[in-house]
């Protein structure tokens, strides 16, 4: 009698077609994204830092443990991202830490990893219809030969809820790890000066934003003062640098430097400047026992400079309902509290668009701002922050009592002035602002209009003004008496980076990535309805299978 040999055939087919598809697959490697807005696939400016990746890059994760199903969703989407980079770069590697894992005080790691530049996070999480507070350390460090840097992981906006906060931070977590890479592998090559001469803020009180921006540029200080005894050769040296950076000036500033700064312009240098044209400033309402300070016209002469750009700084104090506390002492000694207060002087500004600047950031922090006007004329304009439309004007001179402010409720009916204008972009081909004007001097090879360039307002030079404590200098738009983190160093460093043409981590920023979250109030409330549903259902599809299955089978069998 002849065998069968059919099924081993079959066996033997079955298994070599697996051996080849194992073979395929480890020689071409394809990873598919079905997902419907992307989020699986880098973008070409991840792709392209990627490739200039040649060494081991090391990237540790401190998302590992037990974390509430909002940010579990975060540590996995951070997975996957870092999947992502090591399936187009091998030399990507990462690990994930747990910092509570080796049994040490959970404050006493905080307080190592605030020490180290890393604030934890304190999040309260509502679970099961129960609040509870749990610590979470949303950072990343990345280490390139003896290089590293810190990345952040979370995105938090004033308001959000878990759910906001965590699909805010999926969307950024390309940004921040190709950012990351970024500094890691490229090498500076524009440079930014850092002006002086003018009154500008002192060094310790730009000390963060210029740590922000040294990862990417060279950074340097730069001083009109030369310009008095040699203003062509002043305005040589200034040629040399991409970007200037006016912080804050106070002084009034001479027709020689204004033309010196409108040729840099002409010849396509980029411009950043925080500046303000009423004199008002905060600490000077605790400097006297009445609290009160007079706020008054700071005149630059440079209205007719941004006049012809297309924009004007009015001489005005916005006042705005939507704007950050004021935190005061009350009492002595041991029975002294610290209460916050509304204090309209500070707006919190938002953005009406989602230009890569302001796509996404957190509310940025104003003091005494003055209100932007944008004029008729072939230049591009774009409003990048505004207060909130429940605000009103004040013109100056005009005195302003704190115990006034603090005890008095707003009158609503005042405020009527609408959104005003507290940052604007302007791009396109500038005009001189000497042209068919007399020139204070003479200038070899005059330039009447520019090529394709940028220049950013911003109507208050204290957007770029960090704290200080005891003469250390504290991060940019921390405010330490209310613990609250403001968007004023994201805002300044993505104004850099966009002025200077890094738009391909800018478009990145751009991503939209939306995350499907449970309902955990429904879940709490329907918690018993679907956990019947989840056990005892099937169990009860099974009986009735089994049941049917047993009848079929003794009605065929009995025949």
């Amino acid at each position: 009698m002849k065998k069968n040999n059919k099924p081993y055939v079959s066996l033997a087919i079955v298994i070599g077609v697996l051996i080849l598809i194992n073979l395929i697959a480890a020689n071409f490697y394809k990873r598919f994204d079905l997902t419907e807005n992307d989020r699986y696939t880098l973008s070409e400016a991840s792709k392209e830092i990627l490739l200039n990746v040649n060494e081991t890059i090391v990237v540790d994760v401190f998302l590992k443990g037990e974390f509430p199903s909002e940010f579990k969703r975060l540590q996995l989407e951070t997975r996957y991202l870092l999947e992502e980079y090591k399936a187009f770069n091998p030399n990507i590697k990462f690990n994930f830490i747990n910092p509570l894992e080796e049994n040490r005080d959970a404050q006493e790691i905080a307080t190592d990893f605030y020490n180290a530049g890393m604030t934890p996070e304190n999040l309260n999480i509502t679970e099961n219809g129960k609040v509870t507070e749990s610590l979470l350390f949303p950072w990343a460090v990345a280490h390139f030969q003896d290089r590293r840097v810190k990345i952040h992981l979370l995105k938090k906006k004033i308001g959000d809820s878990n759910e906001d906060i965590v699909n805010s931070s999926v969307q950024q977590l390309e940004y921040a790890f190709s950012d990351g890479f970024n500094k890691l592998i490229n090498q500076r090559s524009k440079k930014v000066a850092i002006m002086r001469g003018n009154g500008e803020l002192a060094d310790a009180y730009i000390a963060d934003f210029v740590k922000s921006i040294r990862d990417y540029y060279y950074i340097a200080p730069f001083t009109l003062d030369s310009v008095a005894a040699n203003p062509q050769k002043t305005l040589q040296q200034l040629n040399d640098y991409d970007l200037i950076v006016e912080a804050k000036p106070t002084e009034a500033y001479t027709e020689q430097e204004k033309l010196v700064l409108d040729q840099y312009t002409m010849n396509g240098g980029k411009s950043l400047w925080l500046l303000e044209n009423v004199k008002a400033e905060k600490d000077s309402l605790f400097t006297n026992e009445e609290n009160k300070l007079l706020a008054f016209y700071n005149d630059l002469n440079l209205t007719d400079f941004f006049f012809q750009y297309g924009a004007r700084v009015n001489p005005e104090i916005v006042n705005d309902v939507y704007s950050a506390p004021i935190v005061l002492a009350r009492g002595s000694g041991e029975n002294t509290q610290f209460n916050p207060y509304p204090w309209f002087y500070e707006p919190m500004a938002t953005s009406t668009n989602n230009h890569p600047i302001v796509n996404n950031i957190e509310a940025v922090k104003f003091n005494f701002a003055n209100p932007i006007d944008t004029l008729k004329n072939n230049i591009q304009k774009t409003i990048l922050l505004q207060s909130s439309k429940f605000s009103k004007l004040e013109g100056v001179p005009t005195q302003i009592s704190l115990q006034e402010l603090i005890q008095e409720k707003p009158d609503r009916s005042t405020y009527t002035a609408g959104a005003q204008n507290l940052a604007v972009l302007l791009e396109g081909e500038f005009t001189s602002v000497y042209k068919n004007r007399i020139q204070p001097f003479q200038v070899n090879n005059y330039k009447e209009t520019s090529a394709e360039n940028k220049i950013l307002l911003v109507s208050d030079g204290d957007v770029i003004k960090n704290s200080t404590r005891n003469g250390q200098p504290q991060a940019l738009g921390y405010d330490p008496m209310t613990a609250t983190t403001y968007g004023n160093k994201e805002f300044l460093v993505n104004a850099v980076n966009y002025l200077l043409d890094d738009k391909g981590l800018l478009k990145i920023r751009s991503k939209e990535i939306k995350l499907a979250f449970l309902n955990t109030n429904r879940v709490a409330a329907e918690r018993l309805q679907w956990q019947l549903v989840n056990i005892a259902l099937p169990l009860v599809i099974l009986g009735v299978f089994g049941f049917i299955f047993t009848w079929y089978r003794k009605k065929k069998y009995i025949k």
